[in-house]
């Protein structure tokens, strides 16, 4: 900061707060620099990061992913922090528009829209291994972030297998305005923005209408069955 700002520390901090809290995590601590020369009136930068611990016979490797396994998609909260130059320039350059403009499409102007906090997924994935401590019903995680759908599931699959995506969940407003405002071809959105599906996990086809369930209920997350794992040479995604 360029100079001591109640007001902010108590934004910033309220809001990592609240993120904690979603996540189930402790904050343990932090510093605010004071740097009158570097920082121009009115400009902060945030830095932050988190550590889990984990036993090494419980670590997720996606090794037990296997052809036949569903694939369920979680909502996204809107573009979770990625895809930000893409949709800046479509917003901002092409619609011609200001932060505090209304965009009908969306019910609120751009700025509220772009600033949408990232949904965390922690409690969802805490519940459902509450419910399944001795059996392995989650074979895979894949966190949707830059890359989409396109490049971020591929890393989990193992050799052998690949991915069948069905487009069966609700896009948010904001996918299509940019999509339609940009010009955009359907696979540049789907590499660039998560599209609405801000992660996946791959289950055992037996467990997957309860895990689904799970989601729904008792984290209050939208979430759909997307897809399948499929016999493939290449860890691939193909939409059908």
């Amino acid at each position: 900061m360029p100079k001591d700002d109640p007001g902010l520390t108590h934004d910033v901090v309220g809001g990592i707060s609240d993120g904690c809290i979603e996540a189930e995590c402790a904050l343990l601590g932090g510093e605010t620099a004071i740097l009158p020369d570097f920082y121009k009136p009115g400009h902060y930068d945030l830095a932050g990061f988190c550590v889990g611990v984990v036993e090494r016979n419980a670590i997720l490797k996606g090794t037990d992913i296997a052809p036949g396994d569903t694939i369920i998609g979680l909502a996204s909260s809107g573009l979770h922090s990625n895809g930000y130059s893409l949709a800046r320039k479509i917003a901002f350059d092409v619609a011609g528009l200001k932060p505090e403009d209304h965009v009908p499409e969306l019910g609120r102007s751009i700025a509220d829209e772009l600033l949408e906090p990232t949904r965390i997924y922690t409690r969802a994935l805490k519940l459902i291994y509450r419910h399944y401590q001795v059996k392995r019903v989650v074979h895979g995680i894949a966190h949707i972030t830059g890359g989409g759908m396109l490049e971020n599931p591929p890393r989990i699959l193992p050799e052998g297998c690949g991915m069948v995506i069905r487009r069966s969940w609700d896009v948010p407003p904001i996918f299509s305005w940019l999509q339609k405002t940009g010009n955009v071809k359907q696979e540049e959105m789907d590499r660039v923005f998560n599209m609405g599906i801000g992660m996946i996990l791959v289950v055992s086809p037996y467990y997957a209408e309860s895990i689904l369930r799970t989601i729904r209920t008792e984290a209050k997350i939208p979430a759909w069955i997307i897809g399948e794992v499929v016999k493939s040479p290449e860890q691939t995604v193909n939409y059908v």
